[in-house]
């Protein structure tokens, strides 16, 4: 059985190795250049993509955040046309809210931006395919223990319905 000190030292570690990890992601995209989104638009459009068109509160409790930062972050994307909203077909008085043809198409120009710095990570730690789909497996089995310990998935069903273990067989986008 592990010691106290044993396991605040290992998540001593893991904290440092994520905020690492993060660091090393971010800045393999290099400069923003050629990027069109801001983080808020682009995590937003990430999320819309991949469920039904949320209202605010919902995006709100999502991204555990103040209904009144996400109006604003939205607010800013429909000025910018990478949103809109619309009533809800349901009949609720909430509008809901979903990308627009201008929004998907710059989040896949950043996305393919941030890719490229995903594989530039990947080519300089010297890892392979299988390296690369069992780290993947790894972080899809963190992410749903997260998911699962806030009571909700990401966004998209088809993630919250199956095991992180088969969620890829290779390679995002293979």
């Amino acid at each position: 059985m592990e010691d106290s000190n044993g396991r605040e030292r290992r998540l001593g570690d893991l904290e440092r190795e994520l905020t690492l990890m993060s660091r090393h992601f971010i800045a393999s995209r290099g400069p923003r250049i050629g990027q069109s989104l801001d983080r808020s638009a682009y995590v937003l459009l990430t999320r819309l993509e991949m469920s039904e068109p949320p209202t605010l509160r919902e995006l709100a409790h999502t991204f555990q955040a103040d209904v009144s930062t996400i109006n604003r972050q939205v607010s800013a994307m429909l000025r910018q046309g990478l949103v809109e909203r619309f009533e809800d077909p349901g009949g609720g008085v909430a509008r809901r809210v979903r990308p627009t043809p201008l929004g998907l198409e710059r989040l896949e120009a950043d996305r393919a931006i941030s890719r490229a710095g995903a594989e530039r990570l990947i080519e300089a730690a010297g890892w392979n395919d299988a390296r690369v789909a069992r780290f993947l497996t790894l972080l899809l089995e963190f992410n749903h223990g997260i998911e699962q310990l806030e009571e909700q998935a990401w966004g998209d069903p088809e993630r919250s319905g199956r095991s992180p273990r088969t969620a890829h067989g290779g390679l995002p986008g293979s």
